[in-house]
């Protein structure tokens, strides 16, 4: 088996392997901070001191320290290759996740339920980056079963695919698109079903508003939550703060939330 090459950084930097060089990552833009902790392991594997005075889920704002490393000057090169990724696309994710939150203030509660379509490998980095910024990534709290577009179909039905869900004995969030009869009608079967939560995942506020008033009609909105769905983006938010709505999920308008940015000086070379 042939051995790995030898890292170029390690010719580059001989004779100075015995320096301790201190390196700090700042922030070029404001925004909320989310990585910390992988950085902190990513540094320490890297054989480096890692500090911060940040927790994630603090502001950041433009030009502030975000973490400083010290170590050798190779540790120190390694860690420019990846601790800044490590923290600029989780703090960006986490930047308009608390966006969206602020804006939604206490009129709805807004979640992030897409990070299920992402990457298995960065899925948890997602995850937890929509919470720092102060989202929910469920629609509902503890124990309960998400019944999307594709059991509807497959099981023929709002009614029938509640009815099969029941023996798990879990709450159930169904999502309704209108079709299988009038979007209000199918929102007014989950509730008469035991639904827990109606997901209007079409993205149109017309259905929303069929929804609100065919459940009011038949005296079934206080048993029932509301949720909508369908590329919804930021902007969007402000608009639903009139809307009979309690959960709103916003998906890729979070997710694929550019970087903050930041950058990676040496401001300590003895």
């Amino acid at each position: 088996m042939k051995s790995s090459s030898p890292d170029i950084r390690e010719t580059i930097f001989r004779g100075h392997l015995h320096r301790d060089i201190t390196a700090v990552i700042r922030a070029e833009a404001a925004g909320v901070v989310s990585g910390l902790e992988r950085a902190a392991e990513t540094g320490t594997d890297l054989g480096l001191k890692v500090s911060s005075t940040l927790r994630d889920g603090d502001r950041l704002d433009a030009g502030s320290r975000v973490v400083e490393l010290r170590g050798n000057p190779c540790a120190i090169a390694r860690a420019e290759d990846v601790i800044i990724g490590t923290l600029s696309k989780s703090s960006g994710i986490a930047t308009a996740a608390r966006r969206a939150r602020e804006t939604a203030g206490s009129h709805f509660r807004v979640v992030s339920g897409g990070f299920k379509k992402m990457p298995t490998e960065i899925k948890h980095i997602v995850r937890k980056a929509a919470q720092d910024g102060g989202i929910g990534i469920r629609i509902l709290d503890g124990p309960f079963v998400y019944l999307d577009k594709n059991y509807v179909r497959i099981l023929g039905g709002i009614a029938r695919t509640l009815l099969a869900a029941a023996p798990l004995e879990r709450n159930a969030a169904i999502q309704i698109r209108g079709e299988t009869g009038p979007i209000g009608e199918e929102a007014v079967e989950a509730a008469l079903t035991g639904a827990a939560v109606v997901m209007v995942d079409t993205g149109r506020l017309d259905d929303l508003a069929a929804v609100s008033k065919a459940l009011r009609e038949k005296g079934l909105r206080s048993g029932v939550r509301v949720a909508f769905a369908g590329n919804v983006s930021l902007d969007d938010l402000i608009g639903l703060h009139n809307r009979d709505v309690d959960v709103v999920d916003v998906g890729y308008a979070i997710l694929d939330a550019p970087c903050v940015p930041m950058t990676f000086d040496v401001i300590d070379s003895p």
